[in-house]
């Protein structure tokens, strides 16, 4: 699938300059959605947790009819052990490795160098259907930092009842006339330091939050490359995410700058489908391993992938408060430690 890793042009507004012909694993028949699982992993894992990331840089919420826009970067760190996975023949029912290679590379990994994978199918009657496919390497060294990337523009206002309402919105947007991408998140910030007495005078806050983010993007699968053994009919990638998170935070809230942290639980769900009509052409060799013959097959709508990413997190941060400029950085401890960045323009 050429630049399969579409939701990255759509989070950091570019394409990434290597192709990856993705579909080509399609040759790998029933062993096609497991070998794409793996490769995929770590980039929907990745892209779940720092979706989650960024709600929140201060306990304290807006003053009634207060609001902010702040614009950040989340990235989560792929751990070592993501970039790469084990190939296990026995996972597998017609798959082998030619070179005596033992692992294949992630979609997140810094090898970007391709493995040669070998396919023989029986057809029942001492025949074989063969060919190989390039397993692509990481795209790693195409990012702009090493962890997966998810930019945020977010808008919170604040509501009676010391309450304030968040918003992520980006309405459905092309790209090159191959890519539509739409995002809509949803927050609520509630202050609890109004319930301990004369703690609200104090600068330190707490607060509690919940916030839910959708994602979707669909990638035209385009036939470019006429000499491979895969053709192409109405192709499309689809990937749609669900995340939410709910933190419990504190900050302590200084003139010059906030220290802030929370403690929480994050939880994603993504689908990824591959669909249209794709031809597949194998040659037939039969027992001595003679070609004797190719053949045609064609399949429809041959991948459908579930991911999940959930569990406990930690953040700790920082903000440096000039008047209405807010500028800020923190970091996320969980299965994949997040990094954030951004600036605010706040009024309470």
């Amino acid at each position: 699938m050429k630049k399969i890793i579409v939701l990255f042009a759509f989070i950091t507004s570019m394409q990434l300059s290597n192709a990856q012909e993705l579909e080509t694993i399609l040759l790998a028949s029933d062993d096609a959605s497991l070998l794409t699982e793996n490769y995929l992993r770590p980039a929907m894992v990745g892209l779940m947790y720092s979706m989650n990331g960024g709600w929140a840089t201060t306990a304290k919420v807006h003053k009634k009819f207060g609001f902010d826009v702040t614009i950040g970067f989340n990235g989560s760190l792929v751990p070592d052990k993501s970039q790469a996975f084990d190939f296990v023949p026995s996972d597998y029912t017609f798959l082998s490795l030619p070179n005596g290679e033992s692992e294949l590379q992630t979609v997140m990994s810094e090898n970007d160098a391709e493995t040669t994978v070998d396919i023989s199918i029986p057809v029942g009657d001492g025949t074989f259907k063969v060919a190989s496919f390039d397993m692509p390497g990481g795209i790693t060294e195409d990012l702009p930092v090493n962890a997966v990337p998810a930019p945020t523009v977010q808008v919170g206002f604040g509501l009676p009842f010391k309450t304030d309402i968040k918003a992520r919105f980006v309405p459905n947007l092309n790209f090159d006339d191959d890519i539509e991408a739409n995002l809509i998140g949803i927050g609520l910030q509630h202050d609890l330091t109004q319930y301990f007495g004369p703690m609200d005078k104090l600068p330190l806050s707490i607060s509690v939050l919940g916030a839910f983010t959708n994602m979707k993007v669909a990638y035209a699968i385009n036939d470019e490359n006429a000499s491979d053994d895969v053709s192409v009919t109405n192709g499309e990638a689809e990937f749609k995410m669900n995340t939410w998170t709910i933190q419990a935070l504190a900050s302590l809230d200084l003139k010059i700058i906030t220290f802030y942290g929370s403690v929480g639980y994050n939880n994603g769900k993504t689908t990824a489908k591959m669909k249209g009509d794709y031809t597949l052409t194998y040659d037939v060799e039969d027992s001595s391993g003679n070609q004797i013959g190719t053949v045609n097959e064609t399949i429809s709508n041959p991948i459908n992938l579930d991911f999940e990413a959930n569990g406990m997190r930690a953040t700790l941060g920082t903000r440096l408060n000039l008047g209405p400029f807010k500028i800020f950085g923190d970091y996320t401890f969980q299965e994949y430690n997040t990094a954030t960045l951004g600036i605010a323009l706040s009024f309470r």
